[in-house]
Formats: structure tokens, sequence, C-alpha cells
């Protein structure tokens, strides 16, 4: 998809090379991380087959960012995909690269022969709420969450 703005952004897996720009975006998200964090995480999701994370670039810089989980679900006895994180850079809002992001997501599970992607939002994130619905996701089950402190 094409915009006012230029072309559509290119979409590839995120490399280790790309931990400042995932350090960033994660920050925007609200779950800050220093550099060196954020390359563990890229290599714990690039050794494991059932994660992906995928970087958005336009004019070669991020400008988003998805990650993907895929396991399987006792309650629907079938394979699922949770999406752990999506977030888009705030000077790039607003130019379908979330929506690119999320038909990119909806592609891999596809081929994965998944039927069901899931993902949570923080009860404040209207906008973000909003932005779901309007890509066909609908509300589902209320998530609790317990630290573990100890």
């Amino acid at each position: 998809m094409a915009s006012a703005a230029g072309p559509a952004p290119r979409v590839r897996p995120a490399t280790a090379d790309d931990a400042g720009a995932v350090a960033r975006l994660l920050a925007q998200l609200g779950y800050p991380c220093a550099h060196e964090e954020a390359a563990e995480r890229i290599a714990v999701i690039a050794a494991d087959p059932r994660q992906h994370l995928l970087l958005a670039e336009h004019d070669g810089a991020a400008c988003g960012l998805v990650s993907l989980h895929l396991l399987y679900s006792l309650a629907h006895g079938a394979e699922l995909a949770r999406i752990t994180a999506l977030v888009v850079a705030p000077e790039h809002c607003r130019r379908g690269i979330g929506r690119r992001l999320l038909r990119e997501v909806e592609q891999l599970s596809r081929r994965r022969r998944v039927h069901r992607i899931e993902v949570a939002s923080n009860a404040q994130r209207t906008g973000a709420h909003a932005f779901y619905r309007d890509c066909g996701y609908a509300d589902g089950s209320l998530r609790f969450v317990k630290m573990l402190g100890d």
C-alpha cells in the first residue's frame, strides 16, 4: 500500500544489527530496554522457530515492528498465533504500516496452518483497540496478570 508519504514499507525479519531500532521501538511501546537487552531478545526469538520478529522499514530506517509466537492451544486443540508486540514509530503512524505488519503476520500464520491470531492490548490503549477492531479483530477474553517478584 503506497501513501502520500511514499511507497509501502519493506518488512523483513529483524537481525542482531537491528538491536538499536528494536530497543527504540520497544521504548515507544512502553517497554524500554538497553541495546544489549534488545540484542539478547532478538537472539532468543531468532533461535526459536515458533517465534518471529518482523521489522518495517521506510527509506532504510526502522519504523515499526511486530513479534509473533506460535503455540499449541489445549483449549482449541490447534495451533494459534499470539502477537506479543506491535508498534509503529509515532512519526510514521497513519501510513498503513501497522496494517502492513498485521498482513505479514496473517500470511505467515496461514502458511503455518494457523487459523486463530490473538493479541492483548493494555486497557488504556483505546486507539490500539480501535485499530485492531478496524483490522477485523474482535474483542476476546479478559486477561489477568500476576507478577512473580519472589
